[in-house]
């Protein structure tokens, strides 16, 4: 693609940000669909998201991704935002409108459609959530939008457990979410679960690390989703498969809420060679074999 004054441009705000393989989704389907766009990431010291977002307008950005730690705190910032990513409390997609910009989750949307993707579930299952940050009480609002049956919060620390189980169940108006200290798995309900591992445990340069080690724990489980996708096999998943479930790491997800910004932006629909030919590009770019979606 040539790059000339008509070329439009997103990217993605973080800190660190250096390391993002949305680079490789967004390129690939703007070459591939035929749009003149380019993305790249944008460094965002502390305390600059405000100068940031107002930046990035005022430069005619088409739009922009947002990472941690910033997904809740340019909420502040925004003309508007979406419904859904108003109730998750968290925005990783801006959108540009005349006066400034709407955000948007599609994280979970992404999420979702990787899970989907995978033949994983969700109505009518009970749910361990691993960690209690803002990405897990992301996970627990999509877990009930999706009629889950319920979710027990694990975390090392239970007052933030607590926090996000009040937050959600006032929501949902009931006991939806369970808190529970991470050390406390083996008072777990003697049944199979799904489980979502939604902290940075396990992911590079600490690879050799997950957040429960006991192999009796994961014997509980019927599929392990392991949100970090680098390394691509995590230790989660390793203990995930040898208790015999299924185990997947969150490129896929990735690559899914990149296609749903992309579709916010360009208005266009992404069809399914497209989305697997970046798929494609993220695996070449972390140096991972060719692998298809549906895996």
């Amino acid at each position: 693609m040539e790059i000339n004054g008509y070329t439009r441009t997103c990217g993605v705000f973080g800190n660190p940000v250096e390391h993002t393989m949305s680079p490789a989704i967004h390129n690939t389907l703007a070459g591939r669909m035929g749009v003149n766009l380019v993305y790249v990431p944008f460094h965002v010291p502390s305390g600059k998201i405000r100068e940031a977002v107002e930046g990035a307008f005022a430069l005619n950005l088409l739009g922009c991704n947002v990472t941690v730690p910033y997904k809740s705190d340019v909420i502040a910032h925004l003309k508007e935002i979406d419904p859904l990513a108003k109730k998750i409390g968290a925005v990783n997609t801006l959108v540009r409108l005349e006066d400034g910009f709407k955000g948007y989750n599609t994280d979970m949307p992404g999420l979702y459609r990787a899970m989907q993707e995978d033949g994983v579930e969700i109505e009518g299952q009970d749910v361990l959530i691993l960690g209690a940050g803002g990405v897990a009480r992301a996970v627990a609002m999509l877990l009930a939008d999706k009629k889950a049956t319920g979710v027990y919060l694990l975390n090392r620390t239970l007052e933030k457990a607590e926090q996000i189980a009040q937050e959600i169940n006032a929501l949902t108006r009931k006991e939806f979410v369970k808190p529970m200290a991470l050390d406390d798995y083996t008072k777990l309900p003697d049944q199979k679960f799904i489980c979502i591992q939604a902290t940075n445990v396990g992911m590079f340069p600490n690879t050799d690390a997950a957040v429960i080690e006991d192999a009796a724990f994961y014997e509980k489980l019927t599929v392990g989703y392991d949100l970090v996708y680098q390394p691509a096999e995590t230790k989660f998943m390793k203990l995930t498969e040898a208790a015999g479930g299924r185990a997947f790491n969150g490129l896929k997800m990735l690559l899914w809420q990149g296609v749903i910004a992309y579709e916010l932006w360009t208005g266009q629909k992404v069809g399914e060679d497209d989305a697997q030919a970046a798929y494609l590009a993220m695996r070449k770019a972390m140096g991972l074999p060719e692998a298809q979606i549906q895996e």
